[in-house]
């Protein structure tokens, strides 16, 4: 892969809404995630590959300590729930561009709840919670894509 054409993804996906990137050329596999601070890259190169230092981005490192250190202090608590998106598609946090979210951390929800939508070829699909709690976090950013099965709230059981 060219490295001004590995230069020019990265900057797409600083500039643009994206959260993750993940592009395959034969045996080589690059995915670029974002977390506010800068960008993370992660260069798999094929088995047969020689080694070569090339510098892609100055905060990666820096970005991905943090979501390390990040990851290990949230111990999964077992009165925790998540909620998970049941299809493919883009979450959406409220019914309509100006209109409030549908929840907030902290607010209390019951089962049957709103908690989002995952808009799916055109179709807005309610999400709605299946136990009683607080929300604890929103795992997802708006207006971003998710996958099946992706985690999208956790809700501290009552």
């Amino acid at each position: 892969m060219d490295l001004n054409l590995l230069r020019r993804l990265i900057k797409l996906v600083e500039k643009s809404e994206i959260t993750e990137f993940t592009v395959q050329e034969g045996d080589l596999k690059v995915k670029i995630s974002k977390n506010g601070s800068g960008s993370v890259v992660n260069f798999t190169p094929p088995a047969n590959a020689v080694p070569q230092n090339v510098p892609v981005a100055q905060t990666a490192p820096q970005a991905q300590e943090s979501s390390v250190t990040e990851e290990k202090t949230e111990p999964k608590a077992e009165n925790l729930h998540e909620v998970r998106s049941p299809i493919v598609g883009t979450f959406y946090r409220a019914p309509a561009p100006d209109a409030d979210p549908y929840v907030q951390v902290g607010d209390h929800v019951t089962e049957g709840t709103v908690l989002c939508i995952v808009e799916a070829m055109k179709l807005m699909n309610e999400i709605e919670s299946d136990v009683s709690g607080k929300i604890v976090k929103i795992l997802v950013e708006n207006a971003t894509p998710v996958e099946y099965n992706q985690p999208l709230f956790l809700i501290e059981k009552d």
